[in-house]
């Protein structure tokens, strides 16, 4: 068998297991979304008999066979065929490198440990939670160290990062995360004070009184879409208890959650899941379904969609074009003035809770829980050290103090119940990156604060499409970083735009 005939089969078995991936995603989104209470089961059934199908395909022998033999004769294939390859193995030994025995060990132990999470979260009961979680890490564990033999990184956490940030080391992480650890807290507490100096009565009379319907809140997210450049023959968005993307090329599924106390959560979850979406839909169609046309890493991912949230939607140009959308799609935003929108859309708190931090803070919530992680998966510390640990990082970065407060401390996520770590750092690194994206997209567009307040931002999108979006993984995280700014990813540019944003803007 000849080399281009090995990986001539390669692609149409990775074109199959991408079949199972539109199939899979199509009907979790319906679950999510569309599907009544009494699908639950059928579904769970259908969507596990997939998840195996996918699996017994992807790790089975004759896949590795033709990955080994095009690994052989790489003269034979192209550069781009040749990354294609590695990406196919990369595939394969994440999927095959654990034992069956420890995959189904952590299936039985997450979901112990994520049942009595629901209840022990809400009694505070630390204990009883680590009796199931000490089973979690240990397994965790067992899943790094054998990661570890499989792909050589650095340390075990290194290893379980790859899952989620491959090509951003802890080391990379470890040292952006400690320039925000020590220039944050200041910024913080300066911002605080400086808004509760400019806060108006009149903004949080509005801010308490008002209620925005639904129907409202749903035009305003359309409206907002399509200045954002959502296609909508290409797309649709719905409602879900928890927004998300997903979807495939030519059918993106995006949702939003509605409070009719507020109109902007939803209207930035939208623009959030908008850069999600964008990604997807701008991934090279030439390798559409291999794993080399796939996202770089979550650190990529979440940079596109906090680009759309945080540096485009929240800028103070494009404010302006949201102020007129606003006015005309919500009754209660008649009367709202330009400076009560700036102050509702930008306000810093510190806040326990992750999911409810602003821009400025929620970084450090980031922080403190790669520093527990990581340590805890490279045994420097138990999980009995955690909530101390915990505290410690709370008082440091935000003054605030969870000594035995374990509801509103280390029991208030849901990730680590299923052994769940490596993912946290993309929604910090995201961050980081989606600044020093826009930065490089500024300084290429003098004139746009301009189109921004006209509510274009083609431009945008173009220049991610070009410099992103076009590479899928061809190309790892910090290539893309440093091709399209220059530089490896670094606190600079976040930090900057931060004191700009809530320090130095009038």
């Amino acid at each position: 068998m000849s080399t281009n005939t090995a990986y001539q089969s390669l692609q149409s078995i990775f074109k199959r297991l991408n079949y199972f991936d539109h199939a899979t995603t199509i009907l979790g989104w319906d679950q999510m979304v569309m599907m009544p209470a009494g699908g639950v089961a059928s579904r769970s059934e259908t969507l596990a008999e997939l998840s195996v199908m996918h699996h017994e395909l992807l790790a089975s022998d004759r896949v590795v066979e033709l990955i080994t033999h095009c690994e052989s004769d790489t003269e034979s294939l192209t550069d781009a065929e040749v990354r294609s390859v590695q990406a196919m193995r990369e595939a394969y030994q994440d999927v095959n490198c654990l034992p069956t025995d420890l995959v189904k060990a952590q299936v039985l132990a997450g979901s112990a440990c994520e049942h009595g999470w629901r209840s022990q979260r809400k009694a505070n009961d630390w204990a009883g939670f680590q009796k199931n979680f000490n089973e979690v890490v240990w397994l965790a564990r067992e899943e790094a160290r054998v990661r570890q033999e499989s792909a050589d990184t650095a340390t075990p956490y290194d290893a379980l990062l790859d899952l989620h940030c491959r090509g951003d080391s802890s080391e990379l992480i470890d040292r952006v995360f400690s320039e925000l650890k020590a220039e944050l807290p200041t910024m913080i507490d300066a911002a605080i004070e400086r808004q509760a100096m400019a806060q108006t009565a009149a903004h949080a009379t509005e801010a308490t009184t008002a209620l925005y319907p639904i129907s409202e809140q749903t035009a305003l997210s359309h409206a907002l879409l399509r200045t954002l450049g959502f296609n909508f023959d290409e797309g649709r968005l719905d409602i879900s208890a928890h927004p998300f993307s997903t979807g495939v090329r030519g059918d993106q599924r995006i949702t939003t959650r509605y409070d009719e106390s507020t109109y902007l959560d939803a209207l930035l979850a939208t623009a959030h899941e908008t850069g999600h979406a964008s990604y997807e839909a701008g991934l090279p169609e030439q390798w559409s379904g291999l794993p080399v046309g796939n996202a770089s890493n979550m650190c990529i991912h979440e940079s596109q969609s906090l680009l759309f949230e945080k540096m485009v939607t929240l800028s103070a140009p494009f404010l302006q074009h949201l102020h007129e959308l606003i006015k005309t799609h919500l009754s209660a935003g008649t009367d709202l003035s330009f400076e009560s929108l700036i102050q509702q859309a930008r306000r810093v708190s510190k806040s326990y809770i992750r999911v409810e931090a602003d821009e400025l803070t929620y970084p450090i919530h980031v922080a403190l829980r790669f520093d527990i992680e990581r340590d805890l998966i490279n045994g420097a510390i138990e999980p009995s050290h955690i909530p101390e640990a915990w505290d410690a990082a709370m008082q440091a970065g935000l003054g605030l103090s969870t000594k035995d407060n374990h509801t509103n401390g280390c029991l208030q996520d849901i990730h680590w119940t299923d052994g769940t770590f490596g993912y946290f750092p993309s929604y910090t690194m995201g961050a980081v990156n989606s600044a020093q994206l826009f930065q490089a997209v500024i300084e290429a567009h003098p004139d746009w604060q301009t189109k921004f307040a006209e509510g274009d931002i083609g431009f945008v999108r173009t220049w991610l499409s070009d410099n992103i979006w076009c590479h899928g993984c061809h190309r790892s995280s910090q290539e893309l970083i440093q091709l399209a700014t220059g530089s490896e990813t670094q606190s600079k540019s976040l930090l900057t735009h931060l004191k700009s944003r809530y320090l130095d803007e009038s």
